[in-house]
């Protein structure tokens, strides 16, 4: 090495000036913010988060005991940023896209040591990559250069990267390549590979933003059917401990018609995360048949991992999602949950000693949600495709609190608010979603599609049950008063009616294999029966027969096997014919 070389090296790297757990300040380091640095003598991975004169501030991504000053602090010049390539679906990664499969096997234990590191995506392998453009064509950033078989399911679309230049068409190539070989090489003398990076803390570009007009189909009644998603929108599952927000999670991962499905497990206890990674790769595709990894990312960065990296993981998963986004894919981005990640952002803030916000939370708590959020969307794509992400993100409010911050700054954000109640969870009412707190801002937007691939009523027919339901409400405050045989007879029976749509269609057995997922088509039979049930019983109310005649028909209990029947088409023709002559029969 030159003397000139040295020099150069000693101004970039510095030296530990103090640790705080994993706030290190490092004196004399030439570095810009959001620098990945390599802290101390084992070379722990960290992310320049403040400049002050000599001293620079980094968060460390790995446990820091054992750190002291006086250890060397080397600088990469690069941000935090993520491999983007073919490999990543069917991947674990850690909250900093280190591959946790890889590392067990270099570790050869389950328990990573300190300062071990590897790429994201595989460098090495080779990928059969199929050419979609030729020689004299010109291609801009964002357009598809080729294909690649990245799984059985998914068809990898190897592009432009969208900080290039673009140009005409030099050479190509056709054959098996590793992910950083030249495939594509262009007039500008840029060199396209099957690899890209892009720096995690910044929206990758995209066209247009477009109002979303497609549900995201969950396959769970409660949500599609009274508070539906669209494809490219935002939702927030926001409840109190052991209410369901993960299994929650989990059935939107593993129905939710997405092409694509990113999981982050963000600071949640570690037996949950085990449980998704242990059943994942097994669990068939609905979509295809194949196994549902074969679509899905999976970043896990549980309650014990080090709280730094748990601070980055929302940005990863985020920036991955935007990767298979502009391949033209739709992508379910599940967050669980941004409460643990906003919990990382406090306690790395008061180690910084910066002014707390409310309840001890950083004053840039509500730009930092909005910010994630906004990365979601249905996006018109540079190359004229369109893609989209979809954010569900879950929120643990302490105590079921939802007053306190991080609820109600994500409130103002999401357009979808699937409100958890601790209450239906201890009566075993699952998903327990409350109905009364639970809204939709996509409802009228997505009706013109429910019309035109369900059923032409299919609005008027949700409104009914919404209606029913408030009108149940409001009846439980009197009942609670002065009891149920009070009631005029009509309100009786409303209250009968409402039970049948929250016991028969509300609640879904998750663990079900018939009930687990709900089309469409089904949960709107479901609830035409009940309305069936209803019409049927005020006609025969009105012609003078008595409410516990009607409540004691034979073919009423049916309505509650509805979700659990397999030929559920003919067991809903039939029991609404039986319903129809047992009533009619009373008068």
């Amino acid at each position: 090495m030159s003397q000139a070389q040295d020099t150069e090296t000693v101004q970039e790297d510095g030296i530990i000036n103090s640790v705080s757990g994993p706030v290190v300040t490092a004196a004399d380091l030439d570095a810009r913010m959001n620098d990945v640095v390599y802290v101390g003598d084992e070379g722990l991975m960290g992310e320049v988060i403040e400049i002050e004169g000599n001293l620079t501030t980094i968060q460390v991504y790995e446990e820091t005991s054992g750190v002291g000053p006086g250890e060397p602090v080397e600088n990469t010049g690069e941000p935090l940023s993520v491999d983007l390539g073919p490999g990543m679906l069917d991947s674990i990664y850690d909250g900093v896209q280190r591959p946790l499969d890889v590392l067990e096997q270099k570790m050869g234990s389950a328990f990573l040591d300190r300062g071990v590191d590897a790429p994201g995506i595989d460098l090495e392998k080779t990928w059969e990559f199929t050419p979609e453009v030729s020689e004299g064509e010109t291609v801009e950033p964002g357009d598809v250069v080729g294909t690649v078989p990245e799984t059985v399911t998914i068809e990898h679309k190897v592009m432009v990267p969208p900080d290039y230049e673009g140009g005409e068409v030099v050479s190509v190539e056709e054959g098996s390549f590793s992910v950083e070989e030249t495939v594509v090489e262009l007039s500008t003398g840029e060199e396209i590979s099957m690899h890209q990076e892009w720096p995690v803390r910044e929206a990758r570009p995209a066209g247009e933003k477009m109002t979303p007009t497609d549900p995201l189909v969950t396959g769970q009644r409660i949500q599609d059917g009274l508070f539906p998603l669209a494809k490219g929108g935002t939702a927030a599952i926001p409840g109190p401990f052991g209410s369901g927000k993960t299994v929650t999670q989990q059935q939107l991962a593993k129905w939710s018609d997405a092409d694509i499905v990113v999981y982050i497990g963000c600071g949640e206890r570690g037996n949950e995360m085990t449980e998704v990674i242990e059943d994942f790769p097994e669990l068939p595709d609905p979509q295809t048949g194949n196994p549902l990894m074969a679509r899905t990312c999976l970043i896990a960065n549980t309650s014990n991992m080090p709280v730094a990296a748990r601070e980055s993981c929302i940005y990863t998963g985020i920036t991955i999602a935007e990767y298979y986004r502009d391949m033209g894919y739709d992508v379910a981005l599940m967050a669980d949950s941004t409460s643990r990640w906003a919990e990382a952002m406090r306690e790395i803030s008061s180690r910084l000693e910066e002014m707390p916000g409310e309840e001890g939370y950083p004053a840039y708590l509500a730009a930092s949600l909005s910010e994630f959020y906004e990365r979601a969307g249905l996006f018109q794509l540079f190359n004229g495709g369109v893609g989209s992400i979809s954010v569900v993100g879950a929120v643990s409010p302490p105590g079921g609190d939802f007053s306190e911050p991080v609820t109600q700054n994500t409130l103002r954000i999401v357009k979808t608010f699937w409100a958890l109640d601790s209450d239906l969870a201890e009566k075993r009412h699952f998903p327990s979603i409350n109905w009364n707190e639970s809204y939709s801002l996509y409802s009228q937007q997505l009706d013109p599609w429910y019309r035109e691939n369900v059923a032409q009523d299919y609005p008027e027919v949700r409104q009914w049950a919404v209606d029913v339901l408030d009108e149940e409400a409001e009846l439980q405050e009197i009942v609670q008063l002065v009891g149920k045989d009070a009631l005029p007879e009509d309100q009786q029976l409303t209250l009968e009616v409402s039970r049948y749509i929250r016991e028969a269609w509300l609640q879904q057995d998750a663990f079900n294999d018939t009930d687990t997922y709900c089309e469409p088509e089904k949960t709107y039979r479901m609830l035409q029966a009940i309305k069936t049930f209803n019409d049927e019983a005020f006609n025969a109310l009105e012609a003078g027969v008595p409410v516990e005649e009607i409540s004691n028909i034979d073919a009423a209990p049916q309505l509650n096997r509805m979700g659990v029947a397999e030929e559920w088409n003919e067991f809903i023709d039939d029991l609404e014919n039986s319903i129809e002559e047992q009533i009619r029969e009373l008068y």
